[in-house]
């Protein structure tokens, strides 16, 4: 059954609510769907609905709720991916396929060692851009919720962000080079559901010394993600199959 995230609280789907904007032209143009035609609608706070067309016009599609599903098919902790920018569409499937897996939230930052720089108007653009793909990520893969999407931030304002998490790790590919393996694993078993995971990982070329030791003081614990040095895109996917492996396969 098609699934679709609207613009409306849960409270506003109680009796018959309308359908506007882009998802109205999936569902009248794309899809085809037509008046007794059911549908999945996910709400702004997270609640999801099966529902059914009463009415389509070009403006609007006019719903009504069947029942409230009560299943969640989201992470029991929230994972926060924070990427220092990548070169080229990287971000791209990191947000598309993170999204897949199942984070809350995507930070952008500019490290040291980050070749992309964005000013403000192509930030803007980009942004928009990565939130439509992790709004269709979320459709196809059934979640409950959109993942959050940020505007580039400095490194000092990415560590800013993370100071209400619960756990902080920033994966680090020297402690990995040295052998460390265990450190995840920890991190992850002393994690407790509904809790806030912060992760952090380095562009292209890695997170300098400086930026692995301004990290480490405000509590963050390197870890490495096996014996194998993996891409700034690949490394995000490997942490949030683990989280699922540990939090959703093993309880």
């Amino acid at each position: 059954m098609q699934r679709y995230f609207i613009e409306l609280l849960k409270e506003e789907m109680n009796s018959r609510f309308f359908i506007t904007g882009d998802v109205t032209h999936h569902i009248s143009r794309v899809m085809r769907m037509k008046p007794s035609d059911e549908l999945i609608c996910c709400s702004k706070d997270g609640y999801t609905a099966k529902c059914v067309i009463e009415k389509i016009s070009s403006e609007q599609v006019e719903c009504t709720v069947l029942e409230w599903l009560e299943n969640s098919n989201e992470l029991p902790v929230e994972v926060v991916v924070a990427s220092g920018l990548p070169k080229g569409d990287k971000l791209e499937l990191i947000i598309q396929k993170g999204t897949e897996l199942g984070a809350s939230a995507f930070i952008p930052f500019n490290a040291a060692r980050s070749v992309v720089k964005l000013d403000e108007k192509k930030a803007a653009k980009k942004r928009a851009r990565w939130e439509k793909i992790a709004k269709e990520a979320a459709e196809q893969s059934h979640r409950n919720q959109i993942p959050a999407v940020h505007s580039p931030l400095s490194f000092k304002q990415m560590i800013q962000r993370a100071n209400s998490a619960d756990v902080k790790i920033v994966a680090y590919e020297e402690v990995a080079k040295a052998g460390e393996m265990s450190n995840l694993q920890k991190a992850l078993c002393a994690t407790k559901r509904d809790q806030t995971i912060f992760v952090v990982f380095g562009p292209e070329g890695g997170l300098t010394e400086e930026e692995i030791h301004q990290l480490k003081e405000v509590g963050f614990i390197t870890c490495g993600l096996g014996p194998r040095i993996l891409r700034t895109e690949t490394a995000p996917l490997y942490l949030l199959s683990a989280v699922s492996y540990q939090f959703e396969l093993m309880r």
